[in-house]
C-alpha cells in the first residue's frame, strides 16, 4: 500500500481540525443551517415567514403529518412568521409532558458595507462560520430542526412529545413570537419545561472550563429622559439650556452603581465559577461577595469585568440621544434613552424611584416606556429540575469529561420570560462553546467555531434524547 504524502496527511488533520462534516447527520445540520442563514430575517427588511416555510416543507417532505406543522402568522405581520412542530411520542396513562425546544428565527440588521464578506451568505474560514445569526440565534435554530429530522429519520418514537417552536422578533420589533404563542396558543407550546439559547460553554485556550445552564435572566426596559424649555436665539446664551440639562442628569445616571443583589442562581454561579476560576485574584472576589454582598474590595475586582459587574445588579446605560432644533436656535426639546437591564427579583416601581432620586433637581424628565408594568420585573428564579440536570451533567461528562455544569444569569434577555409569565419553565442550555471575544454576537462578522456548531449539534441530540427517548427500540 502506498502512503500518504505529507501533504495529504497535513490536509486531514487540518480537516478533522476544522470540525467539518462527517456524517450524513451533520451534513444535513450544515444544509439547514446553511438555509436560514441565507434567508434574511431581519425585522425591518427581512421575512421570518420565508424561513419558517422553507423548514415546514422539509418537516412535512420527512413525513411529518401537516397536522403537526403549524406556520402560525400574526394578523398584520405577513413577515413575521412562526413555526410550531410537534413530534409525537408514545401515548397512554402517565406518559409525561413534552418538553419544548425554543429558538428564535429573527437577527439584527448586519449592513453589508460594514462587514469584509456578506452577512446573508454562510462563510466558513480558519475553523469558523461567519455570517449574521451564526451564533444568535440560527445555530440553536438549525440544530433543534435537525435533530428532530434526523430522529425521524430513524423511525425513534419518544416517550413524550417533542414540541419545536422558532419564533419571530425576539431581537426587536412589534409581532414577538413567543410572546403571542403563548398568550394566543399555549396549547400548541405547553409543556413540562423548554429548552432556550441563554447557556454556552466556556473555552480557555480552546479547552472547555464549565457549561452554563441558564435558570434566571434580567429583564430589559427603558426610559426616556426629557428636558424641556423654551428656547431662544442662540446669540443669546442662558443656563437653562436643554441640552446642558440632560446632560447633567446623564452624568448623574453614569456615575450611579446599583447596589449587589444575589439571587440563588447568581450565588450558585459565583460558587461553582470560583473554583474553575484561573486567576486568584478574582476567584477570591468571587467567594467573598457571596458570602457579604457589601464587601468593596471584592466588587471593585468584579466590577472591572463587564460581565461580572452585571450580573450583580441592575444596571442602566444611555443608548440613544436627540436634542435641539436648528443650529442657530436654543435647545427647546433634549432626550435621552436609558437602557436597563434589571435584576429578575427587582420592580420597575424600584428602578424608576432609583433613577428619579439619582438625577435630582435637575429639571429633567424620566418616562418608563411601554406598558405600565409594575411588580417583580420577571418570574423569580427557580430550581433546574433533578432529571433535566441529570441529563445534562452527563452528556457534558460523556462529550468533555469533569467539567462542571455551572447555573447562570443571562445579562441579556430572552424569549424565556414570556413562556416562564405562562407557566412554563424555561432553561438555556446549548453545548454551544466559546472563548473569550469569540461571543461577538449582533457584531460585525459574528461567528462561531465550526467545531462548537457539530459539538453542541451532538450535544443537544443526546441530551433531548436523554430526556425524551428513554425506552430502548
Amino acid at each position: 500500500m502506498r502512503r500518504p504524502s505529507v501533504v495529504a496527511v497535513l490536509l486531514l488533520l487540518a480537516s478533522i481540525r476544522s470540525g467539518a462534516q462527517s456524517t450524513p447527520h451533520e451534513k444535513l445540520a450544515r444544509e439547514v443551517y446553511k438555509e436560514l442563514i441565507e434567508i434574511n430575517t431581519v425585522d425591518s427588511v427581512g421575512s421570518v415567514t420565508k424561513a419558517v416555510e422553507a423548514l415546514a416543507a422539509r418537516f412535512k417532505a420527512a413525513g411529518f403529518p401537516a397536522s403537526d406543522v403549524h406556520v402560525l402568522i400574526p394578523p398584520g405581520a405577513p413577515t413575521k412568521g412562526n413555526l410550531v412542530v410537534r413530534y409525537h411520542g408514545r401515548s397512554g396513562a402517565g406518559a409525561p409532558k413534552p418538553i419544548l425546544l425554543l429558538a428564535h428565527l429573527d437577527v439584527v440588521a448586519a449592513l453589508r458595507a460594514d462587514w469584509p464578506r456578506d452577512p446573508f451568505v454562510l462563510n466558513e474560514e480558519n475553523g469558523f462560520f461567519l455570517g449574521r445569526g451564526t451564533s444568535d440565534d440560527k445555530s440553536m435554530a438549525s440544530i433543534f430542526a435537525t435533530n428532530l429530522l434526523w430522529m425521524k429519520q430513524e423511525g425513534v418514537v419518544p416517550d413524550r412529545d417533542i414540541i419545536l417552536a422558532l419564533t419571530a422578533d425576539e431581537e426587536g420589533g412589534a409581532a414577538n413570537g413567543a410572546h403571542w404563542l403563548a398568550k394566543e396558543h399555549k396549547d400548541l407550546i405547553d409543556a413540562e419545561y423548554a429548552i432556550n439559547e441563554g447557556g454556552d460553554g466556556a473555552l480557555v485556550n480552546g479547552k472547555p472550563v464549565t457549561n452554563a445552564v441558564q435558570a434566571a435572566e434580567k429583564v430589559s426596559v427603558n426610559f426616556t429622559l426629557t428636558a424641556l424649555n423654551t428656547g431662544g436665539h442662540s446669540s443669546m446664551p442662558r443656563p437653562d439650556n436643554a441640552i446642558y440639562e440632560l446632560s447633567k442628569a446623564l452624568v448623574k445616571i453614569s456615575g450611579f452603581e446599583f447596589p449587589v443583589v444575589l439571587n440563588p442562581v447568581t450565588t450558585a454561579f459565583l460558587t461553582q465559577a470560583s473554583k474553575a476560576q484561573p486567576k486568584p485574584e478574582i476567584a477570591a472576589a468571587m467567594r467573598a461577595i457571596v458570602a457579604n454582598t457589601k464587601d468593596a474590595k471584592a466588587n471593585a475586582v468584579l466590577a472591572k469585568d463587564a460581565f461580572y459587574h452585571s450580573i450583580l445588579r441592575t444596571t442602566c446605560v444611555a443608548t440613544r440621544l436627540a436634542g435641539g432644533h436648528a443650529y442657530n436656535a436654543l435647545p427647546q426639546t433634549a432626550t435621552a434613552n436609558v437602557n436597563c437591564r434589571v435584576e429578575p427579583t427587582s420592580t420597575y416601581e424600584y428602578v424608576k424611584s432609583t433613577l428619579e432620586r439619582v438625577i435630582g433637581d435637575t429639571g429633567v424628565k424620566l418616562t418608563m416606556m411601554g406598558p405600565a408594568e409594575t411588580g417583580v420585573v420577571g418570574a423569580p428564579p427557580s430550581a433546574v429540575p433533578a432529571e433535566f440536570l441529570g441529563a445534562i451533567s452527563a452528556v457534558t461528562k460523556k462529550m468533555w469529561g469533569n467539567i462542571p455544569v455551572v447555573p447562570v444569569m443571562s445579562t441579556g434577555a430572552t424569549d424565556g420570560k414570556y413562556l416562564r409569565e405562562v407557566g412554563i419553565p424555561t432553561f438555556g442550555v446549548s453545548g454551544l462553546f466559546y472563548e473569550g471575544e469569540e461571543r461577538n454576537m449582533h457584531g460585525r462578522d459574528e461567528k462561531i467555531r465550526v467545531k462548537s456548531y457539530y459539538d453542541g449539534l451532538a450535544f443537544l441530540d443526546q441530551l433531548v434524547r436523554a430526556l425524551a427517548v428513554r425506552t430502548k427500540m
